[in-house]
């Protein structure tokens, strides 16, 4: 094996060349659960921690490894161990808002090339949930595919494709089976040497089963989902990265019941570019698309050329962006006024 098959690039290799001056070795982090860590080059598999220092100079969770990324790492060969003394910068990465209180970002995957977006045809469709998705995938900088599984259960399994695809322009939507043994051919064209790929969605939608398939063994844990609902448990409880036998990376992740956004709008404006057109339409600059005379978005509705619903969904979604971005300039403010308060403490205790 390679490090160019376990996705090392020009990128990389330019970002890594000052540790390479300190006899520090490239690994990437193929697990991580609360802080411990499994990576891997092409010589074999380590055990990670992080230094205190590391820790320190991190400041921040969402400048701690996640699965996906790439570090620099001083190795104990013998023991299969390493210590973990710098994170390479990430070409890109599938970011939330954590859940609570706090206004801070966590990475789900890191260094991705595509997202694979999974829902089930059962109770667990949702194209309002499919919308969030794509709009993270987006602004993450990788390529989107959504993957409706379980179509061996569903007589509209077309339809609802054809519904998708009304609503995820640009974006590839394949109908797919895991039960089947062809099921998945599909994958073939997206799972190439050196590529990566995450398997994003809610409990239960069939992640680790198609990643099961793919591998050809079960390997990932998997449960049976409620018929109520058709509800999953979290099977898988951290992050792994795993190199399939025919080529490219896959990355099961843990189900998500809360999708938080996070980033800029950028993700937010390519999923719903049709509603973007219209409101360059409209009177006002500053529309809200409610109840405003000349509103070109509202004429679309009564035209019922624009479906209501995914106009709730790019409301809500904007109004987290624009709620994301206050918090941020909020938390901004009160770290630059800590500051100057530390600062100006240090000048009165000089003159003391």
């Amino acid at each position: 094996m390679l490090l160019t098959d376990l996705g090392w690039n020009d990128f990389f290799d330019s970002h890594f060349e000052p540790y390479r001056k300190q006899n520090l070795t490239a690994l990437r982090i193929t697990r991580a659960n609360r802080e411990k860590y499994i990576a891997c080059n092409e010589q074999g598999a380590y055990i990670c921690d992080l230094p205190g220092k590391f820790r320190f100079a991190a400041g921040s969770k969402n400048n701690f490894p996640a699965v996906g990324d790439w570090v620099a790492a001083s190795i104990q060969p013998m023991e299969e161990k390493a210590a973990i003394q710098a994170l390479l910068p990430r070409q890109n990465a599938f970011s939330r808002k954590t859940t609570g209180h706090l206004t801070e970002e966590q990475v789900v995957a890191a260094n991705i090339d595509l997202a694979f977006i999974i829902c089930g045809l059962d109770l667990n469709f949702n194209l309002r949930r499919i919308e969030r998705y794509l709009s993270l995938a987006w602004e993450s900088g990788a390529i989107p595919v959504v993957l409706l599984n379980k179509d061996d259960l569903c007589a509209e399994a077309e339809a609802r494709k054809h519904e998708v695809q009304a609503i995820a322009c640009g974006v590839d939507v394949h109908t797919v089976s895991a039960r089947r043994p062809s099921g998945l051919d599909i994958l073939n064209q997206y799972l190439k040497t050196g590529k990566t790929a995450a398997f994003l969605g809610s409990s239960g939608v069939g992640k680790s089963t198609i990643i099961n398939a793919l591998l050809g063994t079960a390997r990932l844990k998997v449960n049976e989902v409620s018929e109520l609902g058709s509800r999953g448990r979290h099977t898988t409880s951290f992050r792994e990265l795993i190199l399939l036998p025919t080529g490219g990376m896959v990355m099961d992740t843990p189900g998500m019941r809360e999708l938080q956004v996070w980033g800029e709008e950028e993700g937010l404006k390519q999923v719903f570019d049709d509603i973007e057109a219209l409101v360059l339409q409209c009177r006002f600059k500053d529309c809200s698309h409610q109840t405003e005379p000349g509103c070109a978005v509202q004429k679309a509705v009564t035209d019922t050329t624009l479906d209501p619903e995914r106009l709730k969904s790019f409301l809500k979604l904007k109004k987290e962006f624009a709620y994301l971005s206050d918090r941020q300039t909020m938390k901004a403010n009160a770290v630059e006024k800590k500051h100057w308060k530390t600062i100006s403490q240090q000048a009165r205790n000089l003159k003391k």
